[in-house]
């Protein structure tokens, strides 16, 4: 006979927090957001821990190199999505790992045969005004001359004007040598007077741009989260299926951290995944597996070796699981559960294996419940997808800007390798959307808004860090009638 529950599953919309004591300790500037990432043992240190506890989403839609320089710059971390080509995906991880704050790798590049409205559209696209141009229009191309704003007008210029006839050319470029350190490179943006300077390898190829914009960027990102060389830590997706030629790659590439991509993480498949992975590299390869929606979840993969493990099925905003097969658990319900399990866990064990919230975060203050209810930290799509550094398209729909967002489980994405079933055939219904998520902007000043109330609200709940908020957090079941009356209501708005 099934086993019949009739507890009620729930979310975080059901949830509010009561107010403790704020101290005079309890101010923003106070509040410590740092978390571990990978389970360690008790008295010790995690090997690796987020500055703020936020990684992004393992999607296509969501996490590719440039958001993931910008995410760790700002303290977080990103699993670079793994539903690509092996060699893709490592390159992602390179960059990455190779990037130098101030040096940036330039995403915005023509051939001289491409026209003025090439250029327009590349600058709408991606926001960009510098253009390189390169021998054959890539990233690492041989440098024939870059394009900006002042090399053309719009008013008086052909669209169809060949960049070739109004870039500025090689010749009369200054440029910056790889190896110059960064202070050289400003040096030589000061003395010239310019606001981007090219920086070429020994072959004349396009290897980064230094911004004048970015003279003082690296002061303004105290949260950067990297390795003891200074290099950015990244994580990166896998799954269960080509793990024993992905893997190997993306640990040569420079990944700090994997984590397997799935639907559901309670199988076989992961365990032989993480089983594989910790006897080939003797433990050194650090993996997170997932999801898993309840305590039978948690023990099997925390028993397999997992280093972190992730929470929630069907509670993504492009995910339709639930709709499809009838398959998840309210995300606080899960949360709730998992997170008295990984406490058993460790007082049993001494061993302490972070969990991560994956999916059901509608508001920001969603986010305070979730790290309140237990998790180390949180994983996110939808958010991240919102900004400019995510890889999909800005557009404009009706009157308002947005960008792309679309599931791994849809058959956009055509990402049959999450599923730990065999076969391609889950590929014959979907189990996410493809959509658009309203335009927000630059990542850091959405960033620093959100990070602003999480702190605030630990403040109201009398905690400055989130150990504490967790163990002396106050949770309170609400009324529907209540969350109306947390609104604005009975009033008539100013439009």
């Amino acid at each position: 006979m099934a086993l019949f529950t009739d507890e009620v599953s729930r979310t975080f919309g059901e949830y509010l927090l009561i107010p403790g004591l704020t101290t005079k300790q309890c101010i923003p500037e106070n509040v410590s957001l740092k978390t571990p990432l990978v389970k360690f043992e008790k008295g010790q240190k995690p090997f690796i821990e987020l500055n703020i506890p936020f990684v992004s989403a393992i999607m296509q839609s969501v996490s590719d190199s440039g958001l993931a320089i910008a995410l760790a710059r700002n303290g977080g971390l990103s699993f670079i999505f793994g539903s690509q080509p092996i060699s893709s995906q490592a390159e992602m991880v390179r960059k990455v790992k190779n990037f130098k704050a101030g040096f940036v790798t330039s995403d915005s590049n023509l051939t001289p045969e491409h026209t003025l409205e090439d250029v327009l559209n590349l600058i709408k696209r991606t926001g960009h005004s510098t253009i390189g141009v390169t021998e054959d229009g890539t990233s690492n191309g041989k440098l024939l001359g870059i394009v900006t704003s002042r090399d053309y007008r719009i008013s008086h210029d052909s669209k169809d004007s060949r960049i070739k006839d109004f870039m500025t050319p090689f010749s009369k470029l200054t440029v910056g040598k790889v190896g110059m350190t960064l202070s050289e490179a400003n040096q030589l943006i000061w003395e010239h007077k310019l606001n981007a300077l090219p920086i070429i390898d020994q072959d004349q190829k396009l290897v980064y741009f230094v911004f004048r914009k970015d003279y003082d960027s690296h002061k303004e990102n105290p949260y950067e989260l990297s390795d003891v060389h200074k290099k950015l830590l990244v994580g990166a997706g896998i799954n269960t299926r080509d793990y024993k030629e992905r893997v190997p790659a993306l640990v040569e590439a420079g990944a700090d951290v994997l984590c397997i991509d799935s639907s559901d993480g309670y199988s076989e498949w992961q365990k032989e995944t993480l089983t594989w992975i910790k006897q080939e590299y003797k433990g050194k390869v650090l993996v997170g597996a997932g999801n898993v929606v309840d305590k039978d979840g948690f023990y099997y993969l925390a028993e397999a070796g997992a280093d972190f493990i992730k929470v929630g099925i069907g509670g993504g905003s492009i995910c339709i699981t639930r709709e499809q097969k009838g398959i998840g658990r309210g995300q606080a319900t899960a949360l709730i559960d998992v997170a008295a399990a990984r406490n058993e866990y460790a007082q049993r064990t001494n061993t302490y294996i972070p969990i991560c919230s994956d999916g059901g975060l509608v508001h920001d203050y969603h986010m305070v419940l979730a790290l309140a209810m237990g998790a180390d930290f949180l994983m996110m799509g939808r958010y991240f997808a919102r900004f400019d550094e995510s890889p999909t398209r800005k557009l404009t729909v009706g009157n308002r800007f947005v960008k792309e967002y679309w599931g791994e489980g849809s058959n956009r994405a055509k990402n049959w390798q999450r599923y730990d079933m065999g076969g391609t055939e889950s590929l014959k219904f979907e189990e996410g959307v493809d959509s658009y998520v309203p335009y927000a902007g630059k990542m850091k000043d959405n960033l620093n808004i959100t990070l602003g109330k999480i702190k605030a609200t630990m403040c109201s709940c009398g905690a400055v860090s989130l150990p504490e908020l967790q163990n002396t957090a106050k949770i309170t079941l609400v009324s529907s009638t209540s969350i109306v009356e947390g609104g604005a209501h009975d009033v008539i708005l100013k439009e």
